[in-house]
């Protein structure tokens, strides 16, 4: 019998989507896509979000956290 999914995998498995195009010049695509669409998990070129400040600070505290946690085996 398996376990059920952890609530973050049940979360993706629900609610995200890849998709993708070829484009021989993403530099050029990329920053349109990141203007028209809501990309709350991407900083880069994403300052307007407003996750990004708080997803920013996270990110830097995650390090640190991630020493102070049990290490299980």
């Amino acid at each position: 019998m398996s376990k059920p999914a952890p609530p973050r995998q049940r979360f993706q498995s629900s609610s995200l989507r890849v998709c993708w195009i070829e484009f021989d010049e993403a530099r050029i695509l990329e920053p349109e896509l990141i203007t028209r669409l809501d990309l709350p998990l991407h900083l880069d070129q994403n300052r307007q979000n407003s996750f990004h400040s708080r997803l920013k600070e996270l990110r830097s505290q995650a390090p640190q956290r991630a020493r102070e946690l049990a290490v299980s085996s």
